[in-house]
C-alpha cells in the first residue's frame, strides 16, 4: 500500500517522486522499461557508451539551472562545449558561440540514477489498467498477477500512452485534452569509427532546414580516454515520420549516415552502427497547463514535458506541479 504511485520513470516522474517523498509520502515509481530516465538514457556497447536520447543539458530556466548546479557539484555533469556549429546548404558550416552545453562523462543516464536515489522503483512493469476500489487505485501489470495499490496516481508518460491507459476511467474532457497533444518522432543512430579517423572541428552540429538529418554529435568527445570515435545522429522529424514503424531500422540508419557522409565524408564508413526509435521525442503541441488533473474521486494527475512546455525545464516544472497538487489533497501516511 502506497500513498502515491507514479507511472513512468522519466525526468518528470522522477522529479515528482522526489518532491513527494521529501514531503513524507510513501511513493513507488513503476516503469515499463528496464532502465530509468526516458530519453535521458545511455546505451553501453562495444566496450564504450553513448547517449542515445538527450545528448546534453542547457541551463535555460530556473529549474534546469538549479539542476545543472547540483549535478556539477556532484561531479555528474561538466561543460561539453560552448560552441554550437550549424550547417546549412547555402552557407556551409558556421560556428555559433553560445551558452554552455553540459554532459555527463559517465553517460546521461547518470542524471536519472541520481534523481532515483532512495526512491522505490519497479522496472519492467507495464501498467495495463487502473481501477478504483475502496478509495484506492489498483494498478494491474502486463503478464503479472501482482498489483500496486495507492491512494493517488501520477501518470508521467507521453500523452498518447496516457490516453490509452485512461480511456476507461477518465472524463471525456480529460481525454480530449490528451488528444490535443502532438509529438514529433526521431530516429537516432549510434556509430563507431576506426581509431585513426580524422575528427571534425565540431562537437555538436545542428543541420538546418534538412528533411533527413537534424543533428550530429561527437559523443566520444564527452569522455576522456576514448580511443574509438563514436558519433550520434538524430533524424529530422519528417524523416522519422516516414520510417518510425519500419521493423528493421538498420537500413534506415544507414540512410541517415549516407546523408551525413555527403556533408562530411569522414563519416561514411563506420565499423558498426545501432539504431533507436523515439516515437514521442519532442512535444510539438503541448498543453498550456503544467499538469492535467483527471478530476477522479481519488487523485489522478498527468505530467510530462508535454504539459506547459517543450523541454526539460517544462518536464521538471510539470513534475513539481503534479506533486504540489497531490500535496494539496492528500496527507502522508507517516503523518
Amino acid at each position: 500500500m502506497f500513498d502515491v504511485a507514479i507511472i513512468g520513470a522519466g525526468m518528470s516522474g522522477l522529479i515528482c517522486a522526489q518532491q513527494l517523498q521529501q514531503a513524507g509520502y510513501r511513493v513507488v515509481v513503476v516503469e515499463k522499461s528496464r532502465g530509468l530516465g526516458g530519453r535521458v538514457t545511455t546505451r553501453r556497447l562495444q566496450d564504450t557508451c553513448a547517449d542515445r536520447g538527450l545528448s546534453y543539458l542547457i541551463a535555460n530556466g530556473e529549474l534546469t539551472t538549479s539542476l545543472v548546479e547540483l549535478l556539477t557539484c556532484q561531479d555528474i555533469l561538466q561543460v561539453w562545449t560552448d560552441t554550437v556549429h550549424e550547417f546549412r546548404a547555402d552557407f556551409g558550416l558556421k560556428a555559433v558561440k553560445g551558452v554552455p552545453l553540459y554532459t555527463a562523462p559517465k553517460g546521461m543516464s547518470a542524471i536519472a540514477r541520481f534523481l532515483a536515489k532512495d526512491l522505490e522503483i519497479q522496472l519492467s512493469k507495464r501498467v495495463v489498467s487502473l481501477s478504483l476500489f475502496d478509495d484506492c487505485w489498483h494498478l494491474q501489470f502486463e503478464n503479472s498477477n501482482t498489483q500496486v495499490v495507492a491512494k493517488a496516481v501520477v501518470v508521467a508518460i507521453p500523452a498518447p500512452q496516457a490516453l490509452t491507459l485512461l480511456k476507461p476511467i477518465a472524463l471525456p474532457v480529460v481525454l480530449d485534452s490528451l488528444r490535443q497533444v502532438e509529438f514529433s518522432s526521431c530516429i537516432s543512430v549510434i556509430a563507431g569509427y576506426p581509431a585513426n579517423m580524422p575528427l571534425p572541428v565540431w562537437r555538436s552540429l545542428t543541420v538546418i532546414d534538412d528533411d533527413t538529418l537534424a543533428w550530429i554529435g561527437n559523443d566520444s568527445s564527452k569522455r576522456l580516454g576514448m580511443n574509438t570515435p563514436v558519433f550520434v545522429f538524430h533524424s529530422a522529424a519528417k524523416f522519422a515520420q516516414t520510417y518510425i514503424d519500419t521493423e528493421d531500422l538498420q537500413p534506415i540508419g544507414q540512410q541517415l549516415l549516407n546523408k551525413a557522409a555527403k556533408l562530411f565524408p569522414e563519416l561514411a564508413n563506420p565499423d558498426w552502427l545501432q539504431c533507436d526509435r523515439w516515437r514521442y521525442a519532442f512535444p510539438t503541441i503541448p498543453l498550456a497547463d503544467n499538469c492535467l488533473n483527471a478530476y477522479t474521486p481519488q487523485p489522478l494527475l498527468c505530467c510530462g514535458d508535454w504539459c506547459g512546455g517543450f523541454n526539460l525545464e517544462g518536464a521538471m516544472r510539470s513534475g513539481n506541479a503534479a506533486a504540489k497538487q497531490i500535496n494539496q489533497v492528500l496527507q502522508p501516511t507517516s503523518s
